[in-house]
């Protein structure tokens, strides 16, 4: 082929890289096709204008299933010569049509270029199963992209993860997935979408300013309540994980050993059943990130509301807000307001350990309240002896108590 018809077919498929483009025959040039084929005359140009067909065809490398079918097959080999069983593999290329598509895609576009180029290009001597495998290797994720795809992750979000994870090979992703599903965030107590009533009733009474961990799991709240379903499917593994993820790739960098199984250890120790650990993560998965030492560290707060360690698994299991920096902070605040207002600390006690949603409302807020009960003359210890047995009524509107009193 000449410098010169190679520059024409190049520019005619940088200027129309939807058009599905058939090979000109040997020796053919522009000028021998019909005039009628061209919106202008023929001139000499060494950019030529080609008309661009509707964009009407469903199938514009004409595929068949045939090709699919090949591509998954050529998938599944692919991933066993990365270490996977043969159920694994082909479980992963059945439940990732997108990346199959990319990649026929792919394959079908260096196909029509080799033939425009008429020369012997990448891939040329290779089958379609053999190109499809070479494409796979060519994208560079090690076939990340398909098994997140798999999980439930949209095929941009994929690639988007699977560039987090370089450097985690395929076998340790899928077995820390397996791991999460199996033996943290497995079918447990989520009766009546506890979680996500759990979850509305954090942010409902969050009145103070809120650190990077509880803003990272407000946006995946978000996600979730986006969804057909909102917030009452966050319990629901099976439609959430893919959000999980999403939110929190970094997830899939913790190592099983040294990390998630003491965790799983630490908190069932501490009264937090297996079966609701996956409730207490999906309402504040940065936990999983936290240390051990730091989180024993976290606990040793709320010794000054003489919590137990039974006591303490309780209250997570509540709220597991009660670990971030800002409710840690605010839980100080909280302990001085009621001081100077002369609340019996006793009292206060009782009411942050029965309902640590306390934790999360502003001091001025709480003072709406006291001065409200006040007016109604309930004062020092007898207004203890009402927030220990009602703490929930700290959390009211002042206007939401005179209707409950009226």
């Amino acid at each position: 082929m000449s410098t010169k018809s190679f520059s024409i077919q190049w520019n005619l498929k940088s200027q129309f890289p939807n058009t599905c483009f058939l090979p000109f025959a040997r020796r053919c040039s522009l000028n021998a096709f019909p005039l009628s084929f061209f919106h202008c005359p023929r001139i000499h140009s060494p950019k030529p204008y080609l008309p661009q067909p509707p964009l009407v065809q469903s199938n514009p490398y004409n595929q068949t299933p045939h090709d699919l079918t090949q591509a998954r097959e050529s998938i599944s080999e692919y991933l066993q010569e990365l270490g996977l069983s043969l159920e694994d593999s082909i479980s992963i290329s059945s439940n990732s049509p997108k990346y199959v598509q990319m990649l026929v895609d792919g394959v079908k576009e260096l196909e029509e270029w080799n033939a425009w180029n008429d020369s012997n290009g990448e891939g040329d001597s290779l089958g379609f199963k053999e190109m499809i495998i070479y494409m796979a290797k060519e994208k560079g994720d090690n076939g990340k992209v398909a098994f997140l795809e798999s999980v439930g992750l949209p095929l941009s979000s994929a690639m988007s993860v699977a560039r987090y994870l370089s450097s985690e090979s395929l076998p340790s992703i899928i077995r820390k997935v397996k791991y999460m599903k199996e033996n943290i965030f497995s079918a447990g107590d989520d009766k009546g979408g506890l979680s996500g009533k759990n979850a509305r009733r954090m942010m409902m009474h969050l009145s103070i300013s809120s650190d990077e961990d509880v803003q990272q799991t407000l946006s995946f709240f978000e996600k979730i309540e986006a969804r057909r379903g909102g917030l009452e499917i966050l319990g629901l593994v099976d439609a959430t994980f893919r959000f999980l993820l999403e939110s929190f790739p970094r997830l899939l960098l913790l190592p099983v050993e040294s990390h998630l199984e003491p965790m799983v250890e630490f908190l069932e120790n501490i009264g937090v059943p297996r079966r609701s650990m996956g409730n207490v993560f999906l309402l504040f998965p940065p936990i999983l990130f936290y240390k051990i030492q730091g989180i024993k560290s976290k606990f040793s707060t709320f010794e000054k509301v003489g919590a137990a360690y039974k006591d303490i698994g309780k209250m997570l299991l509540k709220y597991p807000w009660m670990l971030s920096t800002s409710i840690q902070e605010n839980y100080e605040q909280i302990l001085l307001f009621f001081e100077e207002e002369k609340i019996p600390k006793t009292s206060v006690d009782r009411a942050i350990r029965s309902w640590p949603h306390l934790l999360g409302c502003s001091t001025s807020k709480l003072k709406l309240m006291v001065d409200q009960f006040g007016e109604l003359g309930i004062r020092n210890k007898k207004f203890g002896r009402v927030i220990a047995k009602s703490p929930q009524l700290l959390l009211k509107k002042p206007q939401e108590f005179l209707q409950v009193g009226g």
